[in-house]
């Protein structure tokens, strides 16, 4: 009986710990100074044989620091082109012989209202953009470039140090899985180990959208037509006075358009306005017709109600001269 209870109490004792253990390392990863779990110290630099550093003689250090870094570079270019439609299918074989791919792309053929105009978002490896933004300024004028790169070498080394341990607690748990002998063991293991593989899915699933976002570069390219391109600043005086003369005339236009768009709605406003006043007017009018009526048709008594009567003579006597 001893001999039984004794493997069971071991293997308890083993869960308990490499779950301790599991939930320790986790948190030392996802708590730690993010890059903390992969930094490695620099090896204190070897002496050459005159006494020297053989830093002196140079020492790539600093250079694989930099390739080290992980950057997101994104950018937006606007060129002005004769032809959006047939440019656009030029910028796609330039994306695609870089080894880059293209995400969306929109065209919008010439119509009688608009002219032609097209957009594409282009990922390009990091290594080939500063070749392909060279070639997409030879396919017209450029208009404006905007580029903007952020880095991730930390938040890239955190995922890596979590990963790492993750993957080992993983482990460990199918070689406990694999020498379970009870099913309270395999029951704990296995919700501990589908736990963890799914924290472990999750932050791999992060890590290789943030290697895609670095390795490959998205750069959004509109093409347009003279029509629609941005007009070049005024660098002079009489380059400002047209530019604000020509908006006076656009403003001017506006208050045209916006004063033709009221006038319906002013002149049903003036008619109703009229009728209304009509009918007060009509209405006041008659309301003083009917009061001088009721006043002229009154009897003479109402009229003069408070005027003396004449006295009658006393009884038996005459009236006095």
């Amino acid at each position: 009986m001893r001999r039984r209870i004794a493997p069971a109490a071991a293997a308890a004792a083993a869960i308990t710990a490499l779950l301790l253990a599991g939930c320790t390392a986790g948190n030392g990863a996802s708590s730690s100074e993010p890059g903390m779990a992969t930094r490695e110290v620099a090896p204190e630099a070897p002496q050459s044989a005159e006494g020297g550093d053989a830093a002196a003689e140079g020492t790539p250090f600093a250079a694989d620091a930099d390739s080290e870094r992980s950057v997101i570079t994104t950018g937006w270019i606007s060129v002005t082109v004769d032809d959006p439609i047939e440019s656009a299918e030029a910028a796609a074989d330039i994306a695609e012989q870089s080894g880059g791919r293209i995400d969306s792309r929109n065209e919008t053929p010439a119509t009688d209202t608009q002219p032609p105009s097209a957009s594409l978002t282009m990922r390009i490896p990091a290594d080939e953009l500063d070749a392909v933004i060279d070639e997409l300024r030879e396919l017209g004028t450029v208009n404006s470039v905007s580029m903007n790169a952020s880095d991730v070498t930390q938040q890239r080394q955190d995922l890596d140090a979590r990963i790492a341990a993750l993957t080992a607690s993983v482990d460990r748990l199918r070689e406990l899985l694999a020498t379970a002998t009870s099913i309270a063991d395999l029951i704990a293991i296995e919700s501990e180990l589908t736990t963890r593989q799914a924290e472990l899915d999750s932050l791999t699933q992060q890590r290789d959208q943030l290697v895609d976002q670095v390795d490959l570069s998205t750069i959004t390219l509109d093409l347009v037509t003279e029509e629609v391109a941005p007009d070049a600043a005024p660098d002079d005086f009489w380059s400002g006075l047209l530019a604000g003369w020509g908006a006076l005339a656009a403003f001017a236009g506006w208050l045209g358009v916006a004063f033709g768009v009221m006038l319906p709605w002013l002149l049903s406003a003036l008619v109703i306005a009229a009728i209304v006043v009509a009918v007060v007017v009509g209405s006041s009018r008659t309301r003083r017709a009917r009061r001088t009526d009721a006043a002229a048709s009154a009897p003479p008594a109402a009229q003069y109600g408070n005027a003396a009567t004449p006295s009658s003579p006393p009884p038996g006597g005459t009236p006095e001269a």
